[in-house]
């Protein structure tokens, strides 16, 4: 019997850009800005996708990036994915490459290490960015990076580049945040969204009114 595994919203934390910011400069290198970046603006998971990553996947004259993912590979077809190059990761991945050691393959090499704890270095750096570490703290990145996504395109463009299904980003990673409530409380965004959702009911109802046009005029035809 297969194990259903419960969101728990207890443990959810919208990791704002203002916070991302103080980690990224508590960092104690380009490697560790790099991790941080690809969690937070990237969508990867970590340390699986992000160890994985080779200098060869990130794709400058095209603007994306290949990701191998190995928690996704037993499903045909999803053994890897392309993101985009957000604007986030390009300075992370620059000064990377800038400093990486003549013939390196991978992306992060002083952090590959089994001993290398990464979930412990990073709740060392919040705290040193003046923050209090939040929960489950690379997959709340995640979250938070998917959550920003899907104001601007749709899900199923979004779940392909964060690498999940439409049906676990709504159970497990979508959050709402105090922007939301702030949005939907807003009288000009409210006048915004209801005059958007009138226009998308004038346009269906003239696509329906066009169909009963033709279907009339067919009938009309066998007469």
């Amino acid at each position: 019997m297969p194990v259903t595994v419960q969101a728990n919203k207890s443990r959810e934390h919208f990791v704002f850009r203002e916070d991302t910011t103080k980690v990224l400069e508590a960092c104690p290198d380009a490697e560790w800005r790099l991790i941080v970046s690809l969690c937070r603006f990237g969508g990867l998971r970590c340390p699986s996708e992000i160890l994985e990553l080779r200098r060869e996947d990130i794709v400058w004259d095209q603007n994306r990036i290949l990701v191998t993912s190995r928690k996704t590979e037993h499903h045909a077809g999803h053994e890897t994915r392309v993101i985009p190059l957000f604007p986030e990761l390009v300075e992370p991945l620059r000064d990377v490459f800038e400093q990486a050691a003549e013939g390196a393959v991978y992306l992060i090499t002083r952090y590959r290490s089994q001993n290398s704890n990464l979930r412990t270095q990073f709740n060392r750096i919040v705290r040193r960015a003046g923050l209090k570490p939040w929960p489950k703290p690379f997959q709340n990145c995640r979250s938070t990076r998917e959550t920003e996504l899907m104001e601007s395109y749709p899900a199923h463009v979004v779940c392909a580049w964060i690498g999940n299904s439409e049906a676990v980003a709504r159970k497990h990673y979508l959050q709402v945040t105090d922007e939301h409530f702030q949005r939907a409380a807003d009288e000009k965004v409210a006048h915004q969204v209801a005059q958007k959702a009138s226009e998308t009911e004038r346009t269906v109802k003239r696509a329906n009114e066009k169909t009963r046009d033709k279907h009339n005029v067919f009938r009309g035809s066998g007469d």
